[in-house]
């Protein structure tokens, strides 16, 4: 099954069901599908081939997941090119990536225009809606291909999209992804959560990231995507209350956001089924904040790029038991092995560990990606074995649930004791006036490396770095607690809000002769 096989079979059941909901615009699944139907035809109509490289820049809105739709029912690969990014990344990536044409929102003209100058093999570039300052506009380039069009024969090996890597530690990869691999992560998804007639899923983070492909989820039901162009943490909590929300997956960072809110308490979320977070580890502590705010419908699921959104998952019914209480353990974990996909921690020879042990979490199965694009070498790296190495360190359990220890690279080696930042920013996240952190290894003569913290508070609290030190000494000894921790208004992000440890590591790394990525 590929997306599009996904949304016809929604489109088929419930043609008059709200398909995206966009402020007061509304598409039923009927429309959708006509107007992807139109968008395909004109893609192939215009020239561009089965496998054209085709990029979507633009916000959260209804015409960019129809034009989405109409570049699946097309055959063409997706390019999904976060409008967070920088003009500069988004050319890169474009080029890089061989991007042969790109749709484009009116507020994004100037960066669109950059694209056409730029990017060697764009040929056209055309806006999603009608707009005074563009060259080609949707309505006209679609007027002559009023028609159905027809797809060929599904081929679960075709390349259906190459997304960009985190790059939080240098260029991006280009990550091939085949319609098995969506399909096996729909598979994942279903066996995991509950998705039901009438879901209605907020389209929070940006729809070039998880939360585009979350939204495909809920075709096959008939439910619903309700946009949202800006995370704001209060209009995130009115939209829940207003809309009837059942799901939306957010990263962690809007998540404190919102806990942080004063008004937090203020709205009724008792539609929520699931809350997803993933992205980034969370915080324990506000996990267990967010059950008490929200109900029990925290979910989650981790997984990359390379394998996306579910290698392992985690429901509210895993971690609460019959009495409605908290499995602290497992509420600290991933979650267990997603259903259609084998994971193992292994060591650095790829011998499995024992449990209860620390290995590399390691992915085999149709959820992995074929390879990265044109980087062979790359892709032999991350497939040593005959596993995927995701670069994540976790311990499992006996009983299956992945508890991740850190990422493999930010481990800190100081005075011979090997200390995961994890562990520590698990510490300093449960601290009452601590709204994030980032924890890091800094050059030490006496050390080699020492730990080090840096911390945004909630907004009108205060803190000091000594007493957040004792905090963590008293939690963790003295190993593991930062030798130094500054306190800043706002930490760097990523366009999907993670935290860029590797540009708060900069000034303390300048002169050195490594790097810590």
């Amino acid at each position: 099954m590929r997306i599009i096989d996904f949304f016809d079979k929604g489109a088929a059941l419930y043609p008059n069901n709200r398909a995206f909901v966009d402020g007061d615009e509304v598409l039923t699944y009927a429309q959708a599908q006509q107007q992807s139907h139109h968008i395909a035809s004109a893609i192939r109509g215009h020239g561009y081939l089965k496998g054209a490289k085709v990029g979507i820049l633009a916000p959260n809105c209804n015409v960019a997941f129809v034009a989405l739709l109409g570049l699946f029912r097309s055959e063409s690969v997706w390019l999904p090119i976060n409008p967070r990014n920088p003009a500069a990344i988004n050319i890169d990536l474009l080029s890089r990536f061989e991007g042969e044409l790109l749709f484009y929102h009116p507020v994004y003209e100037k960066e669109a225009q950059q694209v056409l100058a730029e990017v060697p093999g764009i040929r056209e570039i055309v806006c999603l809606e009608n707009s005074a300052e563009a060259d080609i506009q949707l309505s006209d380039w679609i007027q002559d291909y009023q028609q159905d069009f027809t797809m060929g024969p599904e081929d679960p090996e075709e390349l259906m999209a190459i997304f960009p890597t985190g790059g939080t530690t240098g260029k991006s990869k280009g990550v091939m992804l085949v319609h098995r691999v969506f399909e096996t992560m729909f598979a994942n998804f279903f066996a995991h959560f509950d998705y039901h007639d009438d879901t209605r899923h907020l389209v929070v983070a940006p729809m070039t990231h998880t939360a585009g492909i979350l939204g495909c989820l809920h075709f096959p039901r008939g439910g619903s995507n309700h946009m949202m162009r800006v995370a704001d943490p209060e209009a995130v909590m009115k939209a829940i209350q207003d809309q009837g929300v059942t799901h939306l997956f957010l990263p962690p960072t809007v998540l404190y956001m919102m806990l942080a809110h004063p008004n937090v308490r203020d709205y009724d979320y008792s539609s929520l089924s699931h809350f997803l977070i993933g992205a980034a580890p969370s915080s324990v502590e506000k996990l267990k904040q967010a059950i008490d705010v929200f109900g029990p419908v925290m979910t989650e699921g981790f997984g990359q790029t390379e394998c996306p959104a579910i290698i392992c998952a985690k429901a509210p019914w895993d971690y609460i038991d019959a009495e409605g209480n908290i499995n602290e353990a497992r509420l600290r974990s991933v979650g267990r092995p997603a259903t259609f996909n084998q994971v193992a921690l292994l060591d650095d020879e790829g011998n499995a560990v024992a449990s209860g042990d620390a290995g590399e979490i390691c992915v085999k199965g149709r959820l992995v990606m074929p390879g990265y694009f044109q980087n062979p070498e790359e892709t032999m790296k991350v497939s040593e074995f005959g596993w995927h190495h995701t670069g994540d360190i976790g311990v499992m359990d006996e009983d299956g649930f992945v508890t991740i220890v850190d990422r493999k690279k930010d481990m800190i080696i100081t005075g011979g004791f090997n200390v995961f930042p994890n562990e520590i920013e698990q510490v300093l996240n449960a601290h009452p006036q601590v709204q994030d952190c980032a924890v890091f290894g800094i050059p030490d003569e006496k050390w080699g490396e020492s730990v080090k913290g840096v911390v945004q508070l909630k907004p009108g609290t205060e803190a000091s770095e000594a007493g957040l030190m004792a905090v963590v000494k008293k939690a963790l000894g003295s190993v593991k607690t930062p030798k130094s921790i500054d306190i800043v208004s706002d930490l760097p992000r990523s366009p999907v809000g993670k935290v860029l440890k590797t540009e708060l590591r900069k000034k303390y790394w300048k002169g050195s002769d490594r790097a810590v990525n």
